[in-house]
């Protein structure tokens, strides 16, 4: 499963966690706003970061923004 090796996958772009205001999952233990996390992966809807629980998690676009 490739899921597996993206903890170790070299990082594609570093985001901005802007908000942790989800509508049906806490997602506020995990994320930390004005944190920057590495991306791992991205899909049209979701971005794959290393949260706070050291894992990689796949959340919303909507909780990023992009850090140049």
């Amino acid at each position: 499963m490739l899921n597996l090796k993206w903890k170790d996958a070299p990082t594609i772009r570093k985001v901005k966690c802007v908000n942790t205001n989800a509508e049906k999952y806490l997602v506020s233990n995990v994320l930390t706003v004005g944190k920057e996390y590495e991306v791992k992966n991205e899909t049209e809807e979701f971005i794959f970061v290393i949260d706070n629980t050291g894992k990689v998690g796949g959340y919303y676009k909507d909780y990023f923004e992009s850090v140049e």
